[in-house]
């Protein structure tokens, strides 16, 4: 015989059903909160969570209730302004005795209702309905990762899987099986010793020998264990391999002189806040720094974002040293290649052809994304209407767009990399 004690404890986290319920019902407050956050903090402090206010009068629950109804007569002691038959209109505002909330010296007003979002619900909204397209599982990791799945009801295994609701229904189920003969024989018992006592009363020896079988047919059926060590049922779990596709992005950005100080930050914060959704949406992806001015060199992430190099602008040499790294380290039949370039524009006229005929025949064929974001606030220059015939020869996997100030910065992010509709 087996006995289960259930000492389980409350979760720690035991109303996230409710909180992902109440974020549900005001996602849009929220999602302008967060657009809101986005454009006045710093994209370094992107990963912290953010205070949201919701107005009071937007979360009031509909109440029903009863009118006072009937007729009623009032009498008003000290009356001088009514007579019987005036109506006496109905007082404006009201509020349920409520307080007005916030001070102002027209109308009225309410307190809102501020909570905390957490990181994680934070980074959920921000980054809603934007993924790298044109993602293909090229290539699927090994065994690395693996990710625990349910596999069915064992009848061994760890106690604290235990299966309550299967194990008692496998309990039930045995009683009855056990004791079906037993309760078949106690109910014809039972109405023999009914028939006995109404048409044989004085046959005493009969009725106490069917009392002593309802006796024993009862205990019968009470030995049987109500848990047995049989019915006992488990979760049973297994670990599967868990594939992921591979990935890499290459960054690309100018620091050549003509990129002011102001220039080269907005295109820090545009590559920080494409490395924070490539590293949350994908395990498997590397991401490639390449930095250039006459010159180009591939860095780490520290001198890619914080180097005080600079020089003139061939913008040719990132892109053929992209190219490079891609033949040697990053084969097109095993890898998701995704580029990001970031520039002022500025590139030496007769180097700005050999740039799109180096994207159109070499790096484009082979890419699934390639987004060129220019940031200045003058006119297009020769390298972006070379860019805009490489969009036309790609228009799927190819996209330009220009930031003009910090705030653009977000707004321009989710135009490139907005969730495309599949058909």
């Amino acid at each position: 015989m087996s006995y289960v004690i259930d000492r389980r404890l409350n979760g720690k986290n035991k109303s996230t059903v409710n909180r992902q319920r109440f974020l549900r019902r005001y996602r849009e407050h929220i999602k302008k909160a967060v657009e809101e956050a986005v454009s006045r903090r710093s994209i370094t402090d992107m990963e912290h969570g953010e205070q949201i206010s919701i107005p009071g009068r937007d979360i009031d629950e509909p109440i029903l209730h009863h009118g006072r109804g009937g007729k009623q007569t009032i009498v008003h002691p000290g009356n001088k302004e009514f007579t019987t038959g005036e109506r006496i209109p109905r007082p404006s505002g009201g509020g349920g005795g409520r307080g007005a909330g916030k001070a102002s010296n027209t109308g009225e007003g309410m307190d809102d209702f501020v909570f905390q979002i957490t990181q994680e619900e934070f980074l959920d909204f921000m980054f809603e309905d934007l993924e790298l397209p044109n993602l293909v599982k090229r290539h699927l990791t090994g065994t690395d990762t693996f990710k625990t799945v349910r596999a069915g009801i064992s009848n061994e295994g760890n106690p604290s899987r235990i299966n309550i609701v299967r194990t008692l229904r496998s309990a039930h189920a045995r009683r009855i099986a056990l004791s079906g003969s037993s309760r078949a024989k106690l109910r014809v018992a039972l109405a023999e010793l009914d028939r006995l006592k109404c048409e044989e009363p004085d046959n005493i020896g009969d009725i106490q020998r069917m009392e002593s079988e309802i006796s024993r047919l009862r205990a019968r059926i009470e030995r049987i264990p109500f848990l047995d060590t049989f019915d006992l049922k488990y979760n049973l779990l297994t670990k599967q391999p868990n594939p992921s596709s591979k990935a890499v992005m290459f960054c690309l950005m100018d620091v050549s002189g003509s990129m002011t100080q102001a220039t080269k930050d907005i295109a820090k914060r545009f590559f920080i806040l494409l490395y924070l959704f490539l590293k949350r949406n994908y395990d498997k992806i590397e991401v490639v720094f390449i930095r250039h001015h006459t010159s180009a060199r591939e860095v780490d992430e520290e001198e890619f974002f914080y180097s005080r190099e600079t020089g003139g602008t061939i913008v040719s040499s990132a892109l053929k040293l992209m190219q490079e790294i891609m033949a040697e380290r990053y084969p097109i039949n095993e890898w998701n290649i995704y580029a990001a370039q970031a520039s002022d524009g500025d590139n030496w006229n007769d180097d700005s052809p050999i740039c799109r005929d180096i994207l159109v025949k070499q790096i484009m064929p082979f890419v699934q994304y390639y987004t060129y974001v220019e940031i200045t606030p003058r006119e297009h220059q020769a390298l972006w209407f070379e860019y805009e015939q490489v969009r036309e020869a790609f228009a799927d996997t190819f996209a330009q767009q220009q930031i003009v100030s910090a705030a653009d910065i977000y707004p321009v992010f989710r135009e490139l990399f907005q969730r495309r509709m599949t058909t």
